[in-house]
């Protein structure tokens, strides 16, 4: 017996690398030291900070793996995995400045790894940072023939004088919401269940669109660092920032509003895109469980000072995002039950979260 006819190719991981190198090394920072292949990778702070604050996030990209494997489209995770890491660390202000991702499968496939760290390249330089390093690890028997996960790790700075924490949202400060571009990266359990209780294939259209129903799914996560980028270049005001991922709006914006205060969002402001009305429907997914579950168009949201809503919608427009007022901060805390029986949300022309 050898390493290879137990399942791991040493030389076809070794020329995997090679493979790569070009797309990780288009993500390169004027920051970052050495090249790819050592053992850990190096990067300096960048100059002129005072004070720099290091902030640091993991995720991954979840069961919207096995869509996408199933339908072999591995690019766009690659972007995915960048983003949900990337969206996370920016909502204190941070600059990301590199990436490490960790890839595990059964046996290398070149081609579908090499679409995703083509993806995951393409992410970083949307985010402008390095894709510092990383790891493939060929696990045969753990994972099934074609199958892989996805791990990402990212490492942002920020002046400490200049963290963004939620520490200055007040009473009438103004919520404004930058679209998502689908459903990112979560709720795909429900999803494919969703999917194969109604037998959608790659044919299967959007209702009323000229769009296949899995490649709208399988659109990849909106990356919002280069806007959150030109808003502090603008000098906006910005109060607080939430990416909203997993849980929705009622788990996420909270989390940049203190304490005795709460937002209060109006769920008219903006059409609900196509592809959750379909989903809705199909699965007879009561509104509380949408809420919960999905981003429902709103990708990332702002929290702003009244006098400085019109320049930052100006910004966004600018960066090519389309962003809205989706509420405000109001006093008091949220109410304990509303809308459908969804805590934080009450009934009538506003909502409260």
């Amino acid at each position: 017996m050898d390493y290879r006819t137990a399942g791991v190719d040493v030389a076809a991981g070794r020329a995997f690398v090679e493979r790569i190198r070009s797309s990780v090394e288009s993500t390169r920072r004027p920051e970052v030291v050495g090249g790819l292949g050592g053992f850990g990778g190096f990067c300096r702070l960048p100059a002129g900070l005072k004070e720099p604050l290091l902030v640091a996030g993991s995720d991954g990209v979840g069961t919207k793996l096995e869509l996408a494997q199933a339908h072999g489209q591995h690019h766009n995770v690659g972007i995915d995995l960048v983003a949900m890491c990337v969206n996370d660390v920016i909502t204190s202000g941070a600059e990301p400045l590199f990436f490490l991702d960790y890839i595990a499968t059964g046996k290398l496939s070149p081609e579908a790894m090499a679409a995703v760290v083509e993806g995951i390249a393409d992410g970083c330089r949307q985010s402008g940072c390095a894709l510092l390093g990383g790891e493939t690890a060929e696990m045969p028997g753990f994972y099934g023939p074609g199958r892989y996960d996805l791990a990402g790790f990212c490492v942002a700075v920020v002046e400490a004088a200049e963290v963004i924490d939620g520490h200055l949202v007040q009473a009438g400060d103004r919520i404004l919401a930058v679209a998502s571009s689908g459903a990112h990266s979560n709720g795909f359990s429900l999803v494919r269940r969703i999917l194969e209780d109604q037998g959608v294939s790659d044919a299967t259209l959007l209702p009323g669109k000229e769009e296949g129903l899995i490649n709208a799914l399988l659109a990849p996560t909106r990356l919002y660092g280069e806007l959150t980028k030109a808003l502090k270049a603008a000098a906006t005001p910005l109060h607080g920032m939430a990416h909203i991922t997993g849980g929705g709006l009622p788990e996420n914006l909270p989390r940049c509003i203190p304490a005795g205060l709460h937002g209060r969002i109006d769920p008219g402001s903006w059409p609900r895109p196509a592809i959750y009305q379909w989903l809705q429907n199909a699965g007879e997914v009561p509104e509380a469980d949408m809420w919960n579950t999905f981003n429902l168009g709103v990708g990332f949201c702002l929290v702003v000072p009244p006098n400085a809503v019109a320049a930052a919608l100006a910004t966004c427009a600018a960066q090519g995002y389309e962003a809205w007022e989706l509420g405000e901060v109001v006093p008091g805390p949220a109410p304990a039950v509303g809308l459908a029986g969804l805590p934080g949300i009450q009934p009538g022309p506003l909502g409260c979260l």
